[in-house]
């Protein structure tokens, strides 16, 4: 089986409080990551308040990159916001980046408590959002925030959220362990729930590592059906860091058997070049 990979080093790496890349590092990175193999770069959120961001993504076109995938990051529609006319949505369509990457909610406390509006226009959020930027993209991906939390509290508006993305045609839905403290084994079981629900449609997995256990998550969501994992270079990013993709990767396909368009060797030069423009 293949796992496709999918790096968030230019966004979530550049969270790390100890990271502050350039515009001029992002370009170079993306080339490198681009020759390492990965089938997708996340360059970044971009907006208004954003322009090394916005800028990189009218940039990377002129690196005629020759394997990844270019993927804008950004959220769902805010509430009562016509997808048309939410800024944020519209910030992503000028990026002009082949594939959209959005994250919505999928704990009810966090849709009623931090974005404070209602179950069912939280659902409508995801699915107009998904359906406006199928419209202006070649892939359109669903990163389900806060989800193995959200399955924990209240399993059904977790899955109904994730059915609101595939009704609306989302490529991959990722779940996310956002806090980083979901374990190992329930990553599996969960996944595993999940991928036979939606049978047919393509699954990925973004896991944190606030309890030390991102890259175990990830392989074990992997071996449960997954088939997308999104993690850093290195194992940068806000907190405790994301999950390294240079371990997961290794893993996969020297261990487990796993397919990959990775040059796994080219991934000790890789690893260092970026971690020293890091």
């Amino acid at each position: 089986m293949k796992v496709f990979l999918y790096d968030t080093t230019l966004r979530d790496g550049n969270q790390d409080r100890k990271i502050s890349l350039s515009l001029a590092d992002k370009l170079q990175i993306a080339r490198i990551l681009d020759h390492f193999g990965f089938d997708y770069i996340e360059g970044g959120w971009p907006n208004p308040s954003n322009p090394t961001d916005e800028e990189f993504f009218k940039l990377v076109k002129d690196l005629k990159l020759k394997h990844a995938k270019i993927a804008a990051f950004g959220s769902t529609r805010r509430p009562g916001v016509l997808p048309e006319k939410d800024p944020l949505l519209q910030a992503l369509v000028k990026s002009g980046a082949p594939v959209k990457t959005i994250f919505g909610k999928s704990w009810d406390l966090h849709v009623t408590d931090v974005i404070r509006t209602t179950l069912e226009e939280n659902l409508d959020m995801i699915e107009s959002s998904i359906a406006y930027l199928k419209e202006h993209s070649e892939e359109v991906i669903y990163d389900a925030e806060h989800f193995f939390d959200g399955y924990k509290e209240d399993r059904m508006y977790a899955v109904s959220t994730l059915s609101a993305a595939s009704v609306a045609g989302a490529d991959t839905i990722v779940l996310c362990d956002t806090n980083g403290g979901t374990s190992p084994e329930k990553i599996g079981e969960i996944t595993a729930h999940i991928n036979d629900l939606l049978y047919g449609v393509k699954i990925g997995i973004h896991t944190h590592n606030d309890c030390g256990m991102a890259v175990a998550g990830a392989i074990a969501a992997v071996k449960a059906g997954a088939t997308h994992v999104q993690g850093t270079l290195l194992g940068f990013g806000e907190r405790c860091g994301n999950a390294n993709l240079s371990t997961i990767i290794a893993n996969l396909v020297i261990k487990e058997r796993y397919e990959s368009d990775v040059k796994l060797n080219l991934l000790t030069k890789t690893a260092h070049t970026v971690s020293e423009l890091s």
